[in-house]
């Protein structure tokens, strides 16, 4: 297979298992790096336009940016990217192939084909994602080290794993790689190739059972590495949401907005939401992809009515030194001064 399926490989399901634990003995080292907070549901999704490797000359230089917004969210816990397109409709291609290279036709392909890359736990990268142009530069990405990512010798209650073509003892049940140097088998019947997520057991000699991707979110407070999901326009991002009830507070930035300690007076206080969106504009701002928005356009939307579309305007850096940031760089700036919205500690 050369052409790359986003989705296609996680599968989402509830099963007993039928393997023995393979940590047994000493096993603190994850649970002291990663330390957990209370379960929790609410969730923090950022979303970046397209544009901002649009000006990039090279190859090289779209894989770092892609790279750079990937460790900002490794570094913050963020759930979710949302890569949002903000070019003229009239200027999108009408077809691509997406078996070549990507970045200078349809960068929200490539932005999404590397951020997936990047969030999937290093040892099943081979099987999930054959050679592919985008790819060429891989060298360059960074390692992103999140909690799903472990080290061999290191224990976590949750592993990320991958099914295998190799036959269960006794002919029941699926082998599955966890990126250690033995295999488990689950009871359940799954196709090779597929990602799961498994839930350890404290007893050496327990199983492990598979569990919801979230789950270790959900169930512990681990941060589980975080969502791709593409928007062809500005309004997508926010009706295109995959929560039933959306995003509950959103925040726009722009150099015209608020700064953070007027647009949220208690700031040193957390906030009050189940989803929460930070959405970032290019190098024109989000007016730019509002202008660019016909969903947008009929509700009159555009230019200083941007901010109408967000609970909160606001400018992460005032009276910056240069005459602009790039997105990435902004990233990390907001991501900074934003954190104490959800963390306290």
């Amino acid at each position: 297979m050369s052409n790359w399926e986003p989705q296609s490989k996680r599968r989402r399901l509830d099963a007993d298992s039928g393997n023995a634990n393979p940590f047994p003995g000493g096993r603190e080292t994850g649970r002291e790096r990663f330390r957990p907070t209370d379960p929790r549901d609410w969730t923090v999704s950022i979303a970046v336009p397209t544009s901002i490797i649009s000006d990039c000359v090279t190859r090289e230089q779209r894989t770092t940016t892609v790279g750079r917004i990937a460790r900002a969210m490794a570094i913050f816990s963020v759930d979710e990217v949302v890569i949002f397109d903000d070019s003229p409709m009239d200027k999108r291609p009408a077809n691509v192939d997406t078996n070549a290279y990507t970045g200078d036709v349809d960068e929200g392909h490539f932005m999404e084909h590397l951020l997936t890359y990047l969030e999937t736990p290093p040892f099943m990268r081979k099987v999930l994602f054959p050679l592919h142009p985008n790819l060429r530069s891989q060298g360059l990405l960074p390692s992103l080290d999140m909690p799903h990512h472990p080290h061999k010798d290191e224990w976590l209650p949750y592993r990320e794993g991958l099914t295998l073509n190799t036959p269960a003892k006794g002919g029941n049940g699926t082998v599955v790689e966890i990126g250690m140097s033995e295999t488990v088998t689950i009871t359940e019947s799954i196709p090779a190739n597929t990602r799961l997520t498994l839930k350890m057991s404290d007893d050496a000699h327990g199983h492990p059972e598979p569990v919801h991707p979230t789950a270790p979110r959900t169930e512990a407070g681990y941060f589980w590495g975080f969502t791709v999901r593409r928007a062809k326009s500005l309004s997508d991002v926010f009706t295109g949401s995959a929560y039933e009830d959306g995003y509950d507070l959103s925040i726009g930035t722009s150099e015209r907005g608020l700064p953070l300690s007027r647009a949220f007076p208690d700031y040193h206080q957390p906030a009050t939401f189940n989803h929460m969106l930070i959405v970032f504009g290019g190098p024109r701002g989000l007016e730019y992809a509002a202008m660019n928005d016909p969903e947008l356009g009929q509700m009159g939307i555009s230019g200083s009515r941007t901010k109408e579309l967000f609970d909160n305007w606001v400018n992460v850096l005032p009276n910056q030194g240069t005459r602009g940031i790039r997105t990435d760089e902004a990233l990390l700036i907001a991501l900074t001064g934003l954190k104490r919205l959800w963390d306290t500690s």
